[in-house]
C-alpha cells in the first residue's frame, strides 16, 4: 500500500492569501482538494491546526500530509477496451458504441470508468480517490477517441485546455439529405429543450455553440460529413444538424423516422441505409491536444468502426 506523503512549505513573499487558495497553488491541486486536506486535519500552520481562511505570513511553516488515494467505491470490470496510447500521465482510448462513460443510477456498472479501473494499473487518483479523470465525454452510442487523465495534475491541465478550446476534436457523421454547400459553419446557441427535458435544442438563451461541417462524400439521400467542434455542448453535432434540417442518420432521439420522409427511388434507398445503421452514425475520428507534462503536440486518428464502415460502403454503392 502506498505511504502517506509529507510536504513541508515555507511561506515567503507570496504569502497573504487565504490558506486554501495559497495551498492549492503550492501543491498544484484544486481549491476544493486543498480545503479537504485542511478539514481532515492533514495541514498544520506553525505546528497548529489552521482554518482554511487563515492567511500565512512570510516565514510561516506549513506541513501537509497527503494520504494515498482512497479506493474507489466502483468495481473494476474486465470490459474490452481499445487503448490507443498510454503513458504515465494519460491514456487515449477508442470507445466502442454502447459503452456508457460514467456510472449513474441507470448504469451503475458496465461503464468506461469500470473498464479503466481494471485496465490501468498506475492511476494516481483524482481528488484523493483512485479513479480515472474523465476530461470529456461521448454519448453512449457515439464511438471514438477520448483522452483520460491518470492523476490530478494532468486532469486539471487537460480540463483547462478543453475549456480554453485548445483540445481539437473532429467527428465523422452521416446526415440525411444534402447540405446546400460543401462547407457549412453553424453558430447557434444550445440549451435544454423547452418541453422535452432529455433533449437539447437551439434556443435563444442557450450556451455558445459552433460547429463546422465539411462534406466528404455525397450519397443518394444522405452524405458523409466531417464535423469539427469549436465548442463542446451536449449533443452539439446532433442538434446542429437537426437545426439545419439534416439530422444524423440513425439518431433515435432526434430523428427516428427521418428516412420515411423521402419519396421516389430515394425512399427505398433511405430505408436500406436506416436498416444498416444500428445506432447514431457518429464517430470521434480525430483528437489533438498538447501533452500536459511534456508540452508535446499529440494527435490521434481512429477510422470508422466496422458497423459504420459497412453502412458507408453500402451507401457508396447505392
Amino acid at each position: 500500500m502506498a505511504a502517506e506523503e509529507r510536504i513541508e512549505l515555507l511561506a515567503g513573499d507570496d504569502a497573504g492569501e487565504r490558506l486554501d487558495t495559497w495551498l492549492a497553488a503550492k501543491l498544484d491541486v484544486s481549491r476544493s482538494r486543498a480545503t479537504q486536506l485542511i478539514e481532515e486535519g492533514r495541514v498544520t500552520l506553525n505546528g497548529a491546526a489552521p482554518k482554511k481562511r487563515d492567511r500565512p505570513a512570510p516565514g510561516d511553516r506549513i506541513e501537509v500530509r497527503i494520504p494515498p488515494p482512497a479506493p474507489s467505491h466502483l468495481a473494476p470490470e474486465a470490459i474490452p477496451l481499445a487503448i490507443v496510447h498510454q503513458d504515465d500521465d494519460l491514456l487515449v482510448i477508442d470507445k466502442p458504441a454502447g459503452l456508457v462513460v460514467h456510472p449513474a443510477p441507470g448504469n451503475p456498472t458496465g461503464t468506461l470508468v469500470n473498464a479503466l479501473l481494471h485496465a490501468v494499473g498506475d492511476l494516481s487518483g483524482i481528488g484523493g480517490v483512485l479513479r480515472p479523470g474523465i476530461v470529456h465525454r461521448l454519448d453512449k452510442d457515439t464511438s471514438g477517441l477520448m483522452v483520460v487523465a491518470k492523476h490530478d495534475d494532468a486532469h486539471r491541465t487537460l480540463s483547462a485546455e478543453l475549456k480554453a478550446r485548445r483540445i481539437r476534436r473532429a467527428y465523422l457523421t452521416a446526415a440525411w439529405g444534402h447540405l446546400p454547400q460543401d462547407e457549412v459553419a453553424v453558430d447557434a446557441p444550445i440549451g435544454r429543450h423547452p418541453t422535452e427535458r432529455k433533449r437539447m435544442a437551439v434556443v435563444p438563451d442557450g450556451r455558445l455553440a459552433r460547429t463546422r461541417f465539411i462534406r466528404l462524400e455525397r450519397w443518394r439521400a444522405a452524405e458523409l460529413l466531417r464535423a469539427e467542434l469549436d465548442t463542446g455542448r451536449t449533443h452539439q453535432i446532433r442538434v446542429h444538424l437537426l437545426h439545419l434540417g439534416h439530422p444524423v442518420v440513425g439518431d433515435r432521439t432526434y430523428a427516428p423516422d427521418r428516412h420515411r420522409g423521402f419519396g421516389g427511388p430515394e425512399r427505398a434507398w433511405a430505408a436500406g441505409l436506416a436498416r444498416r445503421v444500428p445506432r447514431q452514425f457518429l464517430h470521434a475520428t480525430e483528437l489533438r491536444f498538447t501533452h500536459p507534462r511534456t508540452g508535446e503536440p499529440m494527435r490521434f486518428d481512429a477510422p470508422l468502426p466496422p458497423d459504420l464502415a459497412a453502412a458507408a460502403e453500402w451507401a457508396r454503392g447505392g
